[in-house]
């Protein structure tokens, strides 16, 4: 599944990386070949948004108490998890939160995402920006959000993929490996506070969204 966000968000990165008025015919393009392959379809209301909305809710409370755990050397003696490290898991799952608040958003308004689709992030990505900002509903600055938060969330988990291949240095290499890897704990652990603080701002603006319909 993260594979597929990973080529996904790499098409996010494309599609915001243009002119606008080629972003939105890029949008309406895909919107209609969703369309009409079912991907998205539509109803005349959602029935599901409270289930999204509790699975954001479920994510974002994972993503704080990971980010707990990670910080507080008293929390990691309590819960018996010395030198616990979950930085990893607090930028995915602050993703998700955020991904699942984007799906409770569209379902409010009946717009449904074929969910056992391979490119379910991506379709929900240009639900989101065709129905929601090319409305005028939200702001690019979300989208935004949205997007470099699904890129980090991939990249994160890309790498700790290969972080087994410092168990095969020589002694001096994997001296010099641990300097590299410690270095890059302190670089997760930034993008985990990132991703969380992004997360709340990101689910805090949608609600606000939810609470006017």
């Amino acid at each position: 599944m993260l594979d597929n966000k990973e080529i996904e968000t790499k098409k996010f990165s494309r599609i915001l990386g243009c002119s606008e008025n080629l972003f939105s015919d890029i949008i309406k393009k895909n919107i209609k070949r969703f369309l009409s392959d079912n991907s998205i379809t539509k109803e005349k209301t959602g029935k599901f948004a409270e289930f999204f909305l509790n699975n954001s809710k479920n994510s974002l409370d994972s993503a704080k108490l990971l980010f707990e755990v990670s910080t507080k050397k008293d929390l990691q003696k309590t819960t018996g998890l010395p030198n616990f490290n979950g930085f990893l898991w607090v930028v995915n799952s602050s993703y998700y939160s955020m991904f699942y608040m984007a799906r409770a958003l569209l379902e409010s308004e009946g717009i449904k995402i074929k969910s056992d689709s391979a490119s379910v992030h991506l379709i929900t990505f240009n639900a989101l920006v065709y129905y929601f900002y090319l409305t005028g509903k939200i702001q690019k600055g979300l989208i935004e959000e949205f997007k470099e938060a699904g890129e980090e969330a991939s990249e994160v988990l890309g790498k700790e993929k290969a972080k087994s291949l410092i168990e095969d240095y020589s002694y001096e290499k994997a001296k010099r490996g641990r300097f590299t890897y410690e270095m890059g704990e302190i670089a997760i652990q930034n993008k985990a506070e990132t991703s969380l603080n992004r997360a709340k701002k990101f689910n805090e603006e949608i609600r606000k969204i939810l609470t006017l319909k």
